[in-house]
């Protein structure tokens, strides 16, 4: 198992659920790489949802995925995260949210502490029993910390009867490496 950054071990974390999932989301298209994992693990006839706020995002996922030869697994969604629920069908299995602005594009364009927490609350109502969610946030940028302290007050929150959510990250890092938060609904696996 590769746990060189939060990202690797959030797919790890995800991987062995994937082949039974039916249901999932990209939170934060992006460049379309959560995308295409989802996309080439989860089984012929799920249903994966990818958001993001900008056109430069969406294209660069669909052409991931037609290079790949799976453009008609994802549907691609111009919408803030934060209207999750207007889109997605539940109960979900998976959801992936990887922080902060588009690799490649302008740092000025981020995701914000509010959506994002929003985000959340609606993962949580879609997730099904054993529905597990990564979140990858980046306190190195300067708005970054403020979402990751906000995306870790939300989460701490979340009951623990109904809940079981965890942290890691990478103690030895320089520049305030990413870290990452697991949500599981508890009730069994997908």
């Amino acid at each position: 198992m590769k746990l060189a950054n939060a990202l690797n071990m959030a797919r790890q974390l995800l991987a062995g659920r994937l082949a039974v999932a039916r249901r999932a989301v990209d939170a934060t298209a992006g460049n379309g790489h959560d995308a295409l994992y989802l996309a080439e693990r989860m089984p012929p006839g799920s249903s994966i949802w990818a958001f993001d706020i900008q056109q430069a995002a969406l294209e660069n996922t669909g052409k991931l995925l037609a290079d790949r030869g799976l453009a008609g697994r994802v549907t691609l969604l111009r919408a803030c995260h934060s209207r999750m629920a207007e889109y997605v069908a539940a109960p979900l299995d998976v959801a992936m949210f990887n922080l902060v602005y588009l690799p490649g594009a302008s740092h000025a364009l981020v995701t914000r502490a509010a959506t994002t927490v929003e985000a959340l609350r609606q993962t949580a109502l879609l997730l099904g029993p054993g529905g597990l969610a990564t979140i990858v946030a980046y306190p190195g940028h300067p708005s970054g910390n403020e979402e990751r302290i906000a995306v870790e007050n939300f989460l701490s929150a979340l009951p623990q009867a109904a809940f079981t959510v965890a942290c890691w990250q990478m103690l030895n890092q320089i520049h305030n490496p990413p870290v990452l938060y697991i949500l599981e609904k508890r009730g069994g696996t997908p």
